[in-house]
């Protein structure tokens, strides 16, 4: 498994009967999570210091409860970039900090091809990846079917003092394609796709139903000497193996890895696993 265990900013303190405790910042939260099937606190005496917590309705939805009032947004950091997270609707923070194992790996093959190299980002959200890329001047193109994620993404890119990015609000299935008669190219490809979307026009997106074929069509946009290519997937029982499949049969010869992804969890010592992602680069 890969950890994301160099946050300083962010924490998981503890995690127990479907609940994780964080903190952000200096603000601590609990949320709901799926993986947390045990039901076994470490730190029973932290939970209370909870500012805010998110509860699922039984109707479906939910909504946060405050302890105490908290700003709009607050920042977090992250070697040397800086996000802006806040609660808001289906428990989201606009952050998923595990993925910050994803953005050491990018920006370090960046870093040695050098200023210049052109990544695309798609389902690219609030462009945490986008701004870890824009970090090592990496000529990023971001693109989210929702207005308001590419508007948080470019603050964002704002708080971190990165440029470098196009940002389009559009389905990716669609910018995929014409990208793809325009002839462009591509050193490095990230695709976080959703489980379930719609794209700004209606249209739907089924993961299980959508990805093999777009992961196909995405690959022909990598360059001669593509850097990387990274897809995640948050969707239960889609495990890690079954992305190294689909990368192993639709991208060029190179090295091909899938792991889970997790956090650490500080009171337990326990991994709370958070999806897995599957990398793709290419042969040394």
């Amino acid at each position: 498994m890969l950890v994301a265990d160099k946050w300083k900013d962010y924490e998981c303190i503890d995690a127990s009967g479907g609940e994780k405790l964080e903190r952000w910042g200096d603000i601590i939260l609990c949320r709901p999570d799926p993986q947390v099937i045990w039901n076994r606190r470490s730190a029973p005496e932290k939970w209370e210091n909870a500012h805010a917590r998110y509860r699922r309705s039984s109707s479906g939805g939910g909504e946060w409860s405050y302890r105490k009032k908290l700003p709009e947004s607050w920042q977090v950091r992250y070697g040397g970039l800086t996000f802006n997270v806040k609660p808001m609707g289906f428990k989201h923070t606009g952050l998923f900090p595990e993925q910050a194992v994803n953005w050491d790996w990018m920006r370090e093959k960046l870093r040695r091809r050098g200023p210049g190299a052109r990544v695309l980002n798609l389902f690219a959200y609030t462009g945490g990846a986008s701004v870890a890329c824009a970090a090592e001047k990496a000529a990023v193109t971001h693109v989210d079917a929702a207005k308001g994620m590419v508007a948080w993404a470019k603050d964002n890119a704002a708080a971190s003092t990165v440029e470098g990015i196009r940002y389009f609000v559009d389905d990716c299935i669609k910018l995929v394609e014409r990208e793809i008669r325009r002839g462009s190219k591509y050193d490095g490809i990230i695709m976080d796709p959703p489980s379930y979307g719609r794209g700004p026009g209606g249209e739907v997106w089924k993961l299980e139903d959508s990805l093999y074929a777009f992961v196909e069509r995405a690959a022909l946009l990598l360059c001669d000497d593509p850097l990387f290519f990274v897809l995640n997937s948050y969707t239960t029982g889609l495990q890690a193996g079954v992305l190294k499949n689909i990368m192993s049969l639709t991208l060029p010869a190179g090295n091909i890895t899938a792991d889970e992804i997790g956090l650490p969890i500080t009171a337990s010592g326990l991994i709370l696993p958070c999806g897995a992602t599957g990398r793709w680069q290419r042969a040394e």
